[in-house]
């Protein structure tokens, strides 16, 4: 293992600061995640690829360097073709060589699910209390999964990075959304059309509107060939083509039928293909809300992406979709807000349903139009009606807001920027 190939990635260690083109804007994160930095419990990092956890992670080193000398802080980037053919072992031992034979050391390990046994690695180095803080990132839900959380159960905290939120958009923009006037609306409105259109990815936003779409479609080809192809070693257009069914299909019921009739493949392997996608961050499924298992496993998924950016890039559509863009909105925002989100069918239709920490339910629905249609709030009374546990019924418009009766219609900006 040669010094050399680490210099390339730690040039703290010569000027003592991260240079300000990887430190990038800062984020809305969870504040946590800074606070338990000097903790002893490893800090695990998630979330789909090119959301913005290497910045952070180049943050969270920014933030060290404050108080701790530069040569206790490793970066090793994993998506590196010579780090990821190194052992974590002969990478750790390289480092304390020649950087810091024995004071604590911070070691930032980015795609940490390129390096084979990557978990007993920070096990062993965890349970023999040697002086050192992990921060991990990965950009498969499989890192929480499968050894590492029977080999790490309570000693990590995990922390999920997504593209930009909408406040964190405009915050981008320079668009002042704390004092709502006339002329801030008109930017926030104009700001939330480009956010259904182009999505949250920190990099895209920066670049020219030609260069957006580009760099959208590279990102898909690379979370399609290196977070699942290479991963699974499976057929790359037969997981592309589900992809795009289900990209092109947001907020529509699907079964696997329908996926298997338009693919060709097998159940088995479309329920393979689908949880690879959960993994990989993109595919948001969304269940039948029941409080029955049997009759919730029944109901057909609907389906919705992680960023509206990535689906209007790759999937087919024949107007601007404002509509159903908007409620995939609303679903990663539910997601981003980690509630427990599900949909309900009976006479009418509930977009969301939310089971709230006390039990209570929450009915959503998404009206993305200049008149606001009476089947949304008959629907919702339905829902209301069958579950008495029900205490607020919403309908997020483009900018309708007013009160009728027990619900509240407000447009979808200002329910994004709700705390």
């Amino acid at each position: 293992m040669d010094i050399e190939s680490l210099n390339n990635w730690n040039l703290w260690w010569k000027t003592k600061e991260v240079p300000n083109a990887l430190v990038g804007r800062a984020r809305t994160c969870n504040p946590a995640i800074l606070k338990v930095l000097k903790e002893k419990e490893i800090i695990a990092l998630t979330g789909i690829r090119r959301s913005g956890k290497t910045t952070l992670m180049y943050q969270m080193i920014a933030s060290l360097l404050r108080t701790v000398d530069s040569k206790t802080i490793l970066y090793v980037n994993l998506d590196d073709e010579v780090l990821k053919k190194e052992r974590l072992e002969s990478i750790y031992a390289c480092y304390r060589q020649h950087m810091n034979p024995n004071e604590l050391a911070f070691i930032f390990l980015d795609e940490i699910q390129n390096s084979e046994g990557w978990e007993h690695f920070i096990k062993k180095y965890y349970d023999l209390h040697e002086p050192v803080k992990f921060v991990i990132s990965g950009s498969s839900a499989h890192l929480l999964r499968g050894e590492f959380s029977t080999l790490l159960t309570g000693r990590n905290m995990t922390f999920a990075i997504y593209p930009l939120s909408f406040s964190e958009f405009l915050t981008f923009s320079n668009v002042d959304h704390k004092i709502i006037t006339s002329q801030t609306k008109s930017k926030i409105i104009n700001a939330l059309y480009r956010y259904l259109e182009y999505g949250g990815f920190p990099e895209v936003y920066f670049k020219d509107d030609d260069i957006k779409s580009l760099l959208l479609k590279q990102y898909f080809d690379d979370i399609i060939y290196k977070d699942i192809v290479k991963r699974h070693d499976i057929n790359a257009k037969k997981i592309t083509d589900l992809a795009v069914y289900l990209l092109t299909n947001i907020s529509n019921p699907t079964t696997i039928r329908k996926i298997r009739n338009f693919t060709g493949l097998s159940i088995d392997s479309i329920k393979d293909y689908i949880s690879y996608l959960e993994d990989a961050h993109i595919f948001l499924p969304l269940q039948h809300f029941s409080y029955s298992l049997i009759e919730k496993a029944k109901m057909p998924l609907k389906s919705y992406v992680i960023d509206c950016g990535l689906r209007n890039i790759v999937g087919f559509r024949f107007s601007s979709d404002s509509g159903r863009l908007a409620e995939n909105c609303v679903r990663t925002e539910l997601e981003r807000r980690e509630l427990d989100a599900s949909y309900w069918k009976g006479k009418g239709e509930v977009d969301f349903t939310i089971k709230n920490k006390d039990n209570s339910l929450t009915a959503i629905n998404v009206c993305f139009a200049d008149a606001l249609n009476e089947r949304e709030i008959r629907s919702l009374k339905e829902f209301a009606a069958k579950f008495r546990k029900t205490t607020q019924l919403i309908v997020l418009t483009r900018d309708v807001e007013e009160k009728r009766g027990e619900v509240t219609i407000m447009p979808l900006w200002k329910w994004l920027l709700e705390k």
